[in-house]
């Protein structure tokens, strides 16, 4: 039986949380920026339309916005989340197998479903996502997730469609494949474009006729194999219903404002290591070392620094507190007075399942009394706060390290102080 997908992927997914409780937006230019109201990561169509790019920095375009009137907000990850949760939960009604592929995309498989209408089942679950989320989507179908992909990108175009496009038709893949550069290929990047081009391959369609895999895996690599196998219709990537444990997990800030103070490297780092803490704990997991780093701002003219340390933990933990003291000692070591430090973070590694770590001889670890503390911690917060409680080391001033969010947006859905008023 062949496969079928469909991948879902939310429209300008930032801009349209932000316009979901905005609604006097909508047909106006809007931004998200992002860390430290750096770039632009969405922009609605509006916004492209004056010409500003993906990634492109906000004081580049500063007037331009301003003579436009456009609507710039800082990112508000925790409320963006909140909403896609909401969608995945939906779009999982409509298949037993969803691969959850990023914040604003899913997987559906779809296979088995072919006595439908495929084109109005997309379009039923484009009217449910709207309906439940007040999310414009996109939906691609194909028997592959690369054409699936594809099919996405076709939809997004064009306004015939509808918003769904399905390349199950061997006329309407053809079509898609001509019409699609090697470029605007899922998982093809400029280099390996350059490459294929050199070989005289251009179009998707092109790649797809191509009759030397032996050549095009000395180029692409098996990955690239891969593609162009699933662009003739061969499912070789399946769905991943449950994603995969971080080996790593990093958390890392550049301040507002630089810093020669231990004490406030100190708050900033024992924030950061139980930000990764609750990640490690989230995907059942312990770590076994950390890295710590703290460095000069590159761009000032200031004395420049970069020290780091790598430290091992002896008994594997995911316990915030034990981790914390490990991060801390770290810095006593790096720290120099004289610098002007401006970005600090943490990286945990060594990380295995809960339940895999193994003492030593002569060690001891009270887990059982660790893991609910943790458990409870982490519950609180989620239910009332994220920083309702946390160690003492974690400070109560987060003005200097806290990222630049200037034109943040209320989190209109995770508090009572900040739900939207109605006049």
């Amino acid at each position: 039986m062949n496969k079928v997908y469909a991948l879902v992927d939310c429209n300008a997914f930032f801009c349209s949380c932000e316009i979901l409780f905005r609604p006097d937006l909508i047909g106006k230019p809007v931004g998200v920026l992002s860390n430290n109201d750096g770039c632009f990561v969405s922009r609605s169509v509006e916004l492209k339309q004056l010409g500003v790019k993906m990634a492109q920095p906000f004081f580049e375009v500063r007037d331009l916005c301003k003579k436009h009137n456009v609507a710039v907000f800082s990112s508000n990850f925790s409320f963006y989340t909140n909403i896609s949760d909401r969608v995945m939960i939906t779009l999982a009604q409509f298949s037993p197998c969803l691969e959850v592929y990023s914040i604003d995309e899913a997987f559906l498989d779809l296979t088995g479903f072919e006595h439908l209408d495929l084109v109005e089942y997309g379009k039923e679950i484009k009217r449910s996502v709207e309906m439940r989320t007040g999310i414009p989507v996109c939906v691609g179908i194909g028997t592959s997730k690369t054409l699936a992909k594809l099919a996405n990108h076709m939809a997004k175009g064009s306004k015939k469609a509808q918003g769904v496009v399905s390349l199950l038709d061997d006329r309407h893949r053809e079509y898609a494949l001509k019409k699609c550069s090697v470029g605007e290929i899922w998982g093809v990047g400029k280099a390996s474009s350059k490459k294929l081009n050199d070989l005289g391959i251009q179009s998707a369609y092109e790649l797809s006729k191509y009759n030397n895999e032996i050549q095009i895996q000395k180029v692409l690599t098996k990955r690239g194999l891969i593609i162009m196998k699933e662009l003739q219709g061969e499912s070789l990537l399946e769905l991943v219903s449950k994603a995969k444990n971080k080996k790593e997990i990093m958390c890392s800030r550049t301040f507002v404002k630089s810093t020669q103070t231990i004490a406030k490297l100190r708050t900033a780092l024992a924030n950061y290591t139980t930000s990764a803490c609750e990640k490690l704990r989230a995907q059942e997991s312990l770590c076994s070392s950390i890295q710590v780093f703290i460095s000069t701002p590159p761009h000032r003219n200031v004395p420049q620094a970069f020290h780091y340390q790598d430290v091992k933990i002896p008994n594997s933990t995911s316990n915030s507190l034990h981790v914390i003291n490990y991060a801390l000692s770290a810095l006593e070591k790096l720290y120099q007075s004289g610098y002007e430090y401006q970005k600090a973070g943490v990286c945990l590694g060594g990380i295995i399942n809960d339940g895999e770590g193994q003492l030593g001889l002569f060690d001891s670890r009270d887990t059982e009394k660790s893991d609910t503390l943790m458990s409870v911690v982490d519950h609180i917060n989620q239910k009332y706060g994220e920083t309702l409680i946390k160690s003492a080391a974690c400070g109560s001033d987060r003005e200097y390290y806290a990222m630049r969010r200037e034109h943040k947006s209320p989190n209109y859905l995770l508090g009572w102080s900040e739900l939207p008023k109605v006049k």
